[in-house]
């Protein structure tokens, strides 16, 4: 579909998996609120291992009964409306660190929009 093609941005929050908002994992509330504020696409990524600003290093292990892993949230979609959800979840973010980056959208294709 058109109106996704061309330069937008690229929002990447990065948490925790343990993080929570109210109760749940705060990853799901961003992804609700990213939902509900009509972001174009927004994805969440585990990663296997990470380090932050406590130089703590988290990683991957089978042993443990408990696991704190790097998440990240990826949503793009054009700048004004990334920053106007950004200010929407920043009393969210405890701890947490956001990047913005130009994209630019080449191809978008979904069969709910194919004529």
């Amino acid at each position: 579909m058109k109106r996704y093609l061309g330069n937008r941005k690229k929002l990447k929050i990065y948490i925790d998996n343990d993080d929570k908002s109210d109760g749940k994992p705060l990853w799901q509330a961003i992804l609700q609120q990213a939902k509900e504020y009509g972001i174009a696409g927004a994805t969440v990524y585990k990663a296997v291992a990470g380090m932050g600003a406590h130089s703590e290093l988290h990683s991957f292990n089978v042993w443990s009964m408990s696991q704190t892993l790097p998440l990240i949230i990826e949503c793009i979609d054009t700048e004004a409306k990334i920053r106007g959800f950004l200010t929407s979840i920043e009393s969210h973010l405890q701890e947490a660190l956001v990047t913005l980056q130009d994209v630019e959208v080449l191809l978008y294709k979904h069969p709910k929009f194919e004529q």
